[in-house]
C-alpha cells in the first residue's frame, strides 16, 4: 500500500511539472507583459523600461527564467510579483486559506443534498419526483456559474439580507466568538450557495444513475425478501455498494469546486485565489498568475489521491488484490 502511495505521489509532482512547464511557457508567449502600460508613459524613459525589465530578469531566454521561477518555489516564495513588489507567496497562502473554506463547505453542501435528492429520485423513478427533479436539474445545469453568481448578488442587493463581498464587515463589533463566527457564516453563504448550485446538478445524476444500477440487482431484491425495512435496506445496503463510482466523483468534484471557486470569488468579492489571479492576468504578472494555476492544479491532484485512500478503505476487494 506505502509503494502504491508513493508511486501516485511521485506520478502527480511529475504532473505538476510539466503543468508548470506548460503553463509558464503559454503566460510567456501571451502577448504583452508588466512594462506595457509603463512604456505608454512620456514621464518614464525606455531605458528606464529597459533597465526594470533586466532587474527582473525578463530579458533573459525563456529556460533560465523557468529554472529562476522554479529556484523560487523550492525556496517557498513562489516567484516575485512585480505589481504588489513582495514575493508571491506573501499573497498567496491566507487567500488560498479562504478559498479552501469556500470550496470545503460548498462541497459538503453539494454532497448533501446531492446525495439525499439522488436516492429520493431513484426510489421514485418514473413518477412525478423523478420527472420533476430531472427538469430543475436540468434547468440549474443549464445555468452557468457566471449567471447563478450574479443572481445571488442581485438578491443580496436588493433584500439587503446578506452582504454583497468580503470575509467579515468593514467595522465588525468588538464582541465575542460568536458574533464574529455569525459574521463570518453570513459572509460565506452566497458564495456556498453559488458553489454549491453549481455542482449539485452533476452529483444527483450520478448518485441517481448509481444508486437505479444498484436497487436492481438481485442482492437488494434478495434483502427485501428477508423484509429488511425500507430506508434501512437503502442506507445500509444500497448506497454503500454504490459507494465506488461515487467516491471516484468526489475526488474529482474536490478539485473542480477549488477551480469554479475562483470565478464565484470574483463575482461575490469573496477575498481568495479568485481576485487575486484577475488582478494578475490584467497586470500581466505571470508569477502570481502561475501560482494560483500551480494551487489548482495541487487541489485537483489532492483530490483524487484522497478519493483514491478511501476507495481503498471502502472495498475490501481493492485490498484483497495483490501488489
Amino acid at each position: 500500500m506505502i509503494s502504491k502511495v508513493a508511486l501516485r505521489v511521485f506520478h502527480s509532482l511529475l504532473l505538476l511539472l510539466g503543468v508548470s512547464v506548460f503553463a509558464f511557457a503559454l503566460l510567456s508567449f501571451a502577448p504583452g507583459n508588466f512594462f506595457d502600460e509603463l512604456k505608454m508613459n512620456p514621464q518614464i524613459s525606455p531605458e528606464t523600461v529597459a533597465s526594470l525589465k533586466v532587474q527582473y530578469g525578463l530579458d533573459q531566454p525563456l529556460p533560465v527564467r523557468y529554472v529562476r521561477w522554479a529556484a523560487s518555489v523550492a525556496h517557498g516564495e513562489f516567484g516575485y510579483s512585480m505589481s504588489y513588489r513582495r514575493p508571491v507567496a506573501s499573497l498567496l497562502w491566507w487567500r488560498a486559506r479562504n478559498t479552501l473554506l469556500l470550496a470545503t463547505l460548498a462541497m459538503l453542501l453539494a454532497w448533501t443534498i446531492a446525495l439525499c435528492w439522488g436516492v429520493l429520485q431513484a426510489l421514485h423513478r418514473g413518477g412525478w419526483i423523478d420527472h420533476s427533479s430531472r427538469a430543475l436539474t436540468a434547468v440549474l445545469l443549464a445555468m452557468p456559474e457566471l449567471l447563478i453568481g450574479l443572481l445571488l448578488l442581485l438578491l443580496a442587493v436588493r433584500t439587503g439580507w446578506f452582504p454583497t463581498g468580503g470575509m467579515t464587515s468593514i467595522n465588525p463589533m468588538n464582541t465575542g466568538f460568536s458574533t464574529k463566527l455569525w459574521d463570518i457564516t453570513i459572509h460565506l453563504f452566497l458564495p456556498v450557495v453559488a458553489l454549491a448550485l453549481g455542482a449539485i446538478p452533476v452529483l444527483v445524476r450520478h448518485v441517481r444513475s448509481a444508486m437505479i444500477a444498484v436497487l436492481e440487482s438481485p442482492f437488494i431484491e434478495a434483502a427485501r425478501g428477508h423484509g429488511i425495512p425500507r430506508w434501512r435496506l437503502i442506507w445500509r445496503h444500497a448506497l454503500p455498494a454504490a459507494s465506488n463510482s461515487l467516491i471516484s466523483l468526489l475526488g474529482f468534484s474536490i478539485g473542480a469546486l477549488g477551480s469554479l471557486s475562483l470565478l464565484t470569488e470574483i463575482v461575490l468579492s469573496w477575498p481568495g485565489l479568485g481576485p487575486l489571479v484577475l488582478e494578475g492576468v490584467l497586470a500581466r504578472d505571470i508569477h502570481v498568475v502561475m501560482a494560483t494555476v500551480m494551487l489548482s492544479s495541487l487541489f485537483l491532484l489532492v483530490g483524487n489521491l484522497f478519493a483514491d485512500l478511501l476507495l481503498y478503505w471502502a472495498d475490501p476487494r481493492i485490498r484483497a488484490v495483490g501488489p
